[in-house]
């Protein structure tokens, strides 16, 4: 008689409705013993849409949209988006080095992203030209985005659980840049404000939303205040900018007043 297989090695449990707490469990444990191996014990998380190229490369959609006369429109916007791609990659760039000069041995303050291409790609790509640690958090999807070359590969991770890749997004943060992008960007903007407002995070969470112009026309806080479904004071929850050199000047003066001598995950 074949021998039973044990729970913990069968795929079938493991893979069926009844184990989903220990799959949800599992996306908490394993990227803690990787964070915990590797001393990451705070991040600066950059948020920002996976569809801005980097502008080498809208360079080359418009000169393709140009030739064959179709999607120029598209072509010539994600060419004005390309600069946020540089943008980021520069103040990844930027953070990186300030958090090596703090004598932690690199582990402070890792640039965080989601793993993906675009805005997330151009932040690992900062962090990693300024030979610093960085992290990917990517998400499985029906339509699959591939990790980005540039995340520490053993700081390189894969989530099933929206929620658990939030959750890993949240916790380790002590600061967030906020870069323009759609749904998911928008989602995970929200979320943050949210937990900061109602104070379910309870740690100082400086919050930069970067290009003024383009949030700006996609949220108008100052309407929500006007119509009383958000305090004025709420307004100040994030700081707006469309320079590099302010958003990293408040980035550092605000980790180095409230985070510096505070190390560890705290909601």
């Amino acid at each position: 008689m074949p021998k039973p297989t044990k729970a913990y090695r069968s795929k079938t449990f493991l893979s069926s409705t009844a184990a989903r707490p220990l799959r949800i469990l599992s996306e908490y444990i394993e990227p803690k013993s990787r964070f915990d191996h590797y001393k990451v014990e705070d991040t600066i998380v950059f948020y920002g849409s996976a569809r801005i190229p980097s502008p080498a490369q809208a360079e080359e959609r418009l000169a393709a949209a140009r030739e064959a006369g179709e999607d120029l429109a598209r072509a010539e916007a994600a060419k004005e988006l390309s600069r946020y791609f540089e943008a980021t990659r520069e103040l990844a760039y930027r953070l990186t080095e300030w958090s090596k000069s703090l004598g932690e041995g690199g582990r402070r303050f890792v640039v965080c992203s989601g793993g993906g291409p675009g805005i997330m790609e151009a932040a690992n790509r900062g962090a990693s030209e300024a030979k610093g640690l960085n992290i990917g958090l990517n998400i499985s999807l029906p339509i699959e985005e591939s990790h980005n070359p540039h995340i520490t590969r053993e700081l390189q991770l894969d989530f099933h659980y929206f929620f658990m890749r939030k959750f890993w997004f949240a916790y380790l943060a002590k600061a967030i840049v906020v870069m323009p992008g759609g749904f998911g960007t928008l989602d995970e903007l929200f979320e943050i404000l949210t937990l900061v407002q109602t104070r379910r995070i309870r740690k100082h969470m400086p919050i930069v939303l970067f290009g003024t112009d383009y949030w700006g026309k996609v949220i108008d806080f100052e309407t929500l205040a006007r119509y009383g479904t958000i305090n004025e004071e709420d307004i100040d929850l994030c700081f707006r900018t469309d320079s590099v050199d302010q958003a990293f000047d408040y980035l550092t003066e605000q980790l180095g007043t409230y985070a510096l001598d505070e190390p560890g995950a705290t909601l």
